[in-house]
């Protein structure tokens, strides 16, 4: 099928998903998550197809980003679960207005209409993306990487199985066939087919969907996540909140980047953080971090000497830029120069810096004591999630429900006329 037709197909379903109450839709919800635990093995096969293709082309983190097993699969029928769980973001009025002529004016949530979303190499995205869509009563067209094609059509093929089982049109939820870049401008360009645009990757790929794309996108971001410790940190804090903001999944994009020191703090901290991340983990059998250090970080601690672009690159692995900083505001003036506007965290004890700190730092999620991993729908209490917005308008921060509907005034009266 041709990307177009699949696009046409998910125009011609969008009436019956407009139509569609929350027990209907929460009805296909549990019936997808069912039907993906129900063909685990067959999504395990061909995500081991992906993986055997993938090795040797990607780095160990990537592998882990596409890798699939049993809990992982069980994870995502669970998200789809309490996507179902949530109340059903359709129909909300969200504002009232009664004027004096009488009229009665509502704000009301609608589905945006035709979602597609190009995505990369993580195929839990697939699940996400159908739920979240479906929930908020849209169809969705998916265009995955190369890598995960096998995977998330194996995927998409059980979840429309349970849409069939509620009653609701397959075509509510479509893969593009085409892994050529070709498919990709397609979607960018399909006024009048799509309603909306999520692209969640690389730079690259969202930097040619915000470039090229002819219907309206939401801009996901790369991750370039800051963490900043203030002379006023506890220590012992900062190494638990670095330690898990860079390694407990290095390849996502909230995982932590950068690490700010003070200068006050940086001759105390910055060999504890070596102890941390490099020699403890060693003797630990785990993975040590390389150290990418700014002349004043280089005097304190061995560590590679960071380059010109170690400060502006998303790593998506175990490796950390450091950087020594005069305070606060030397902390805030080189994230706004470099940071993607993700997510930033301050550890400090100093109530007073912490909330400059937080009012100065222009990110979709600015964390004081506490890990940037925490960016993410479920974390936040919205379910899974669409992606990460970076934007400003509309969408801000992990889209949840709410922010895949648009909305729209319905006015009632009683024979006015103006």
């Amino acid at each position: 099928m041709t990307t177009r037709e699949l696009l046409e197909r998910a125009k011609r379903a969008k009436p019956a998903l407009a139509l569609a109450d929350a027990e209907t839709k929460n009805r296909a919800l549990l019936a997808m998550a069912d039907a993906l635990v129900d063909n685990t093995q067959a999504v395990l096969t061909a995500n081991g197809l992906d993986l055997i293709e993938a090795r040797g082309t990607v780095s160990t983190v990537m592998l882990d980003r596409l890798a699939l097993n049993e809990e992982r699969i069980l994870s995502m029928a669970q998200g789809v679960r309490e996507v179902a769980a949530l109340p059903d973001p359709v129909g909300a009025v969200l504002s009232r207005r009664e004027r004096p002529n009488g009229l009665v004016i509502d704000k009301t949530a609608v589905p945006m209409g035709v979602i597609a979303i190009i995505y990369e190499s993580r195929p839990n995205v697939t699940s996400d993306a159908a739920a979240l869509a479906l929930k908020a009563g849209s169809a969705c067209v998916l265009r995955c990487g190369k890598e995960a094609h096998r995977s998330a059509a194996a995927i998409v093929s059980a979840l429309r199985e349970g849409l069939s089982a509620a009653g609701l049109p397959q075509d509510a939820l479509g893969l593009v066939e085409d892994i050529s870049r070709q498919s990709a401008v397609e979607l960018m360009q399909a006024s009048g087919l799509v309603d909306l645009l999520i692209p969640r990757g690389g730079a690259g790929l969202i930097r040619a969907c915000v470039e090229q794309a002819t219907v309206p996108v939401i801009e996901t971001g790369t991750g370039i996540c800051h963490v900043y410790v203030d002379r006023d940190a506890d220590l012992d804090m900062a190494l638990s909140i670095m330690e898990n903001a860079k390694c407990s999944r290095p390849s996502v994009c909230n995982a932590a980047e950068v690490c700010l020191v003070h200068r006050d703090a940086a001759a105390a901290f910055l060999p504890r953080l070596r102890e941390r991340l490099v020699e403890g983990r060693k003797g630990r059998g785990l993975p040590p971090v390389e150290l990418r250090l700014d002349p004043q970080a280089a005097a304190l601690i061995p560590g590679k000497p960071a380059g010109a672009e170690d400060f502006d690159t998303e790593f998506l692995d175990y490796i950390l830029a450091v950087k020594v900083v005069d305070g606060v505001d030397g902390a805030c003036a080189h994230i706004a120069a470099h940071s993607t506007g993700h997510s930033e965290a301050i550890v400090t004890e100093n109530t007073d810096t912490a909330r400059r700190f937080t009012a100065l730092v222009d990110s979709a999620a600015v964390y004081w004591n506490a890990s940037t991993r925490f960016t993410d729908g479920g974390e936040f209490g919205l379910g899974c999630e669409m992606g990460i917005s970076t934007q400003r308008l509309h969408a801000r921060g992990p889209m949840g429900l709410a922010e895949l509907c648009s909305y729209k005034y319905i006015i009632q009266g009683n024979g006015q006329i103006r």
